[in-house]
């Protein structure tokens, strides 16, 4: 990995040794989208959808690298009662929250955009939500989840039926992994 990426993922572990709840990620997060390129050689685009891209994973968190092409997004999903951090890299990546009642289908509470260097976070608690590239360009994000997950939720916008689909990866630290059927 590059000098910048392996001192983040050392960063980011003394941040969750120190407190659970990690409350400098989103700093340390912000500091490295703002002033790094060294992510670049770590994700790739796919014309047919969004990619996942491992940097690190271990007991307290994982750090993914998405990359976002023209018109992709995530479906309305959960993130399993994780705490969940995306920084921008590149472009600018709008966010739309939902609220969603069992029985119900979800509605739409929040649309927000992040530029390059900025970071949002959300919980289960906050809302489920949809990540995208904003309309018409590329976009890349950078994703710390504690505790890591290998599934998650996906809420159809029409009916609120709820499927579980496991996630998987494009690469896992630079080097491209065949990812599973169905999976993201």
């Amino acid at each position: 990995m590059s000098a910048a990426l392996d001192r983040l993922v050392d960063d980011l572990q003394r941040e969750f040794q120190r407190d659970a709840r990690a409350p400098g990620a989103s700093a340390l997060l912000s500091s490295y989208a703002r002033a790094h390129e060294d992510w670049r050689p770590f994700g790739f685009y796919d014309a047919q959808r969004y990619t996942r891209h491992q940097i690190a994973r271990n007991a307290d968190f994982e750090l993914l690298v998405l990359c976002w092409g023209i018109g992709q997004a995530s479906p309305i999903h959960n993130h399993e009662g994780q705490n969940c951090w995306m920084a921008v890299l590149d472009g600018e990546i709008d966010e739309l929250q939902y609220r969603w009642t069992s029985g119900s289908a979800p509605v739409l509470t929040r649309e927000m955009r992040f530029p390059r260097g900025e970071v949002a976070f959300i919980r289960d608690e906050i809302g489920l939500h949809v990540v995208r590239s904003r309309p018409g360009t590329l976009a890349a994000s950078l994703h710390v989840y504690a505790k890591p997950y290998d599934a998650c939720n996906v809420y159809c916008e029409r009916t609120g039926d709820v499927t579980r689909k496991s996630l998987g990866y494009d690469s896992i630290r630079g080097k491209r992994v065949a990812a599973a059927a169905g999976t993201r």
